[in-house]
C-alpha cells in the first residue's frame, strides 16, 4: 500500500475516493477514527492509500482533478 494523499478535509477524501472508485481503483481511508484523540477538532490528517500497482494511475487521476497528492 502507498499513501496517495493526506488531508484534514473530509470532503477531499470523499471526492478522491469517488474518483478512484469510478476508475476501478480501490482506495483505503486510514486514520478515520483519530478524531477521538484530538477531541473531534479535525487537526489530525486522514490518509488515503492505494495498492502499489494503482499508484501511478491514481496520481494521474488526482492531478487531472487538481487534488494535491503526497510525495
Amino acid at each position: 500500500m502507498k499513501e496517495l494523499l493526506r488531508t484534514t478535509d473530509p470532503t477531499v477524501i470523499a471526492f478522491a475516493t469517488a474518483l478512484l472508485e469510478g476508475e476501478g481503483i480501490t482506495a483505503f481511508d486510514l486514520d478515520v477514527h483519530m478524531s477521538i484523540l484530538d477531541g473531534s477538532l479535525g487537526i489530525l490528517p486522514r490518509r488515503l492509500m492505494v495498492a502499489d500497482r494503482d499508484l501511478f494511475m491514481a496520481r494521474a487521476i488526482m492531478r487531472d482533478n487538481d487534488i494535491e497528492v503526497s510525495k
